[in-house]
C-alpha cells in the first residue's frame, strides 16, 4: 500500500465524517431553537423564570 492509497482512504473517511456531522446536525429537534429565536418577542410573563443566583457575602 503506497502513500497515494492511504491519502485516498483518509479523504474518503473525512468525507463520510463531514456527511455524518451534517446529517446529525440537521436531524436535531428544532423546537428548542424556535423557542430561543422567539424570546426577544415574548412578554416578560412568557419568559420562563430562572431562580436568581444567591451570592454569599462574608464581610
Amino acid at each position: 500500500m503506497d502513500i497515494t492509497t492511504l491519502r485516498s482512504i483518509a479523504t474518503v473517511l473525512a468525507l463520510f465524517a463531514i456527511i455524518a456531522i451534517i446529517v446529525w446536525t440537521l436531524g436535531k429537534s428544532k423546537k428548542g431553537l424556535e423557542e430561543a429565536a422567539n424570546l426577544p418577542f415574548a412578554d416578560d410573563d412568557d419568559i420562563p423564570s430562572k431562580k436568581p443566583v444567591e451570592k454569599n457575602t462574608h464581610e
